[in-house]
C-alpha cells in the first residue's frame, strides 16, 4: 500500500459512488468503500457497482469494516477500525490472498497490528476531520516521525498510511517523514475541480514513493 488512497464519501454534491468515480477519473487507483453509517445490506450493491468501476480502471477496492463484505465482492482488501473484527479473525475468514490494513493511533497500536500480521496500517489523525466521528487525538508531524522512527529502530517495513484532515500543503513534509501513502476524501471532494485535483494529488504523493 502507497501513494494515494480515496475514502470515499458523499456529499450534497457527490453520492457514495460519484466520488469514486472522481477519484478514478483523477487516476487514483486505490480506494476504500467507506459507509460509516450504513448497514451491511445497504453497502453490498453499492460495493458490487464500485468493485465494477473499479475493475474497469485497473484500480485496487478496499472495503472498510466488513470481511465478509470484502469476500463476496473479491475485493483487493479490507481494513479495519479499532472496533471491527480483529485481523486474526479477518485472515482466517479471507485467507492469505487478500490485503488486511488496521488502524493504529499510537505506538502501541502500531505494535499491536504488526503483532497480528495486519499488511499496512492506517495512522493517524494527522489533524481534525470532520468525516469522521469519536476521532482519536490528532498526532501532528511530529506524532508521524516519533512513530515512524520507532517503527524504523525495529527494522519494521510495514506500510504505513497517514490519514485525517490532510491537505495539498502537507504532503511533502508528511511523505519525507517516510510514510508509505496519504488517504484523502475532502481534500478532494471540496476542490473546485476534484479530477484534476485527484490528478495532481497523485503526480505529487509519486514524486516520493518512487
Amino acid at each position: 500500500m502507497n501513494g494515494l488512497l480515496f475514502i470515499s464519501h458523499s456529499t450534497p454534491s457527490y453520492s457514495t459512488v460519484d466520488s469514486i468515480q472522481v477519484a478514478l477519473q483523477g487516476g487514483c487507483r486505490q480506494i476504500q468503500l467507506r459507509m460509516k453509517e450504513a448497514k451491511p445490506e445497504e453497502i453490498l450493491p453499492e460495493g458490487r457497482i464500485v468493485k465494477e468501476l473499479c475493475d474497469r480502471y485497473g484500480a485496487a477496492l478496499y472495503i472498510d469494516d466488513y470481511p465478509f463484505i470484502c469476500k463476496e465482492l473479491q475485493a483487493t482488501g479490507v481494513h479495519l477500525g479499532k472496533q471491527d473484527m480483529s485481523p486474526g479473525e479477518a485472515r482466517r475468514l479471507l485467507g492469505d490472498s487478500y490485503i488486511i490494513g488496521g488502524t493504529a493511533n499510537t505506538f502501541e497500536d502500531v505494535c499491536r497490528l504488526y503483532a497480528e500480521g495486519v499488511d499496512y496500517i492506517g495512522l493517524g489523525p494527522f489533524r481534525y476531520t470532520t468525516t469522521k466521528k469519536n476521532l482519536s487525538p490528532v498526532l501532528g508531524l511530529d506524532g508521524y516521525r516519533t512513530i515512524l522512527r520507532q517503527c524504523r529502530e525495529r527494522d519494521w517495513a510495514l506500510p504505513i498510511v497517514a490519514i485525517g484532515g490532510i491537505t495539498r500543503e502537507d504532503i511533502p513534509a508528511l511523505m519525507e517523514s517516510g510514510i508509505s501513502g496519504i488517504a484523502l476524501s475532502s481534500t478532494i471532494l471540496q476542490a473546485e475541480d476534484p479530477v484534476a485535483e485527484t490528478a495532481f494529488l497523485v503526480e505529487q504523493i509519486k514524486k516520493y514513493t518512487i
